[in-house]
């Protein structure tokens, strides 16, 4: 079965690939889906993200990093998916979310939306968050992997130390990550 995990990850936070680790173990296949969104100003372009996305999930066989334009369902369908997956954080992205797999479910029988609950730790966690922090020169490392905090702060001309750019991942292994975990991205990316 496969699923598209869509978002902006304007940047892909650890929270994100929280999710993307435990979809790869509930899905044969999971395709982050950066949505290509006219009306926002991202801080990196569409193939910065894409490259960002691939070396955070290197490790992952069975992701794949894509984007797309329009609707997430017929995204969805041209891709032979069958899931659409999206986590939550709080009550408020319930409400938002719901509202979305309703009418994603009026445009496409055929496809499901599965949610996953975030992580306490993550659940604060939005890449506007990150991107607030770094624009002030706050430290970011602790909350995205080591190659896009060094990317950040290069956005932004701050020389904040790193602890290790090198570095492609910096959550658990898949297996020792406990099925309690997620994080959602923006909920403009579904509809």
């Amino acid at each position: 079965m496969i699923a598209i995990y869509p978002g902006s990850f304007d940047p892909i936070t650890l929270g994100h690939l929280d999710i993307i680790q435990r979809g790869s173990r509930l899905f044969d296949k999971v395709i982050v889906a950066v949505l290509r969104n006219p009306n926002k100003v991202p801080l990196f372009t569409v193939q910065q993200r894409l490259e960002q996305i691939r070396i955070a999930t290197q490790h992952l066989p069975n992701v794949e990093a894509d984007s797309f334009d329009g609707l997430t369902v017929n995204y969805a369908q041209q891709r032979q998916a069958q899931v659409l997956l999206r986590g939550l954080r709080a009550i408020s992205d319930f409400e938002v979310e719901l509202q979305m797999a309703h009418t994603n479910k009026t445009l496409s029988t055929q496809i499901e939306t599965v949610f996953l609950a975030t992580s306490n730790e993550y659940s604060f966690l939005s890449s506007s968050v990150i991107k607030e922090i770094a624009r002030f020169g706050g430290s970011v490392d602790h909350l995205v992997p080591p190659h896009i905090a060094l990317d950040i702060h290069k956005c932004y001309n701050h020389n904040y130390p790193i602890a290790n750019p090198t570095t492609t991942a910096i959550i658990p292994p898949l297996q020792s990550i406990p099925m309690e975990s997620p994080t959602g991205t923006t909920p403009e990316a579904e509809v």
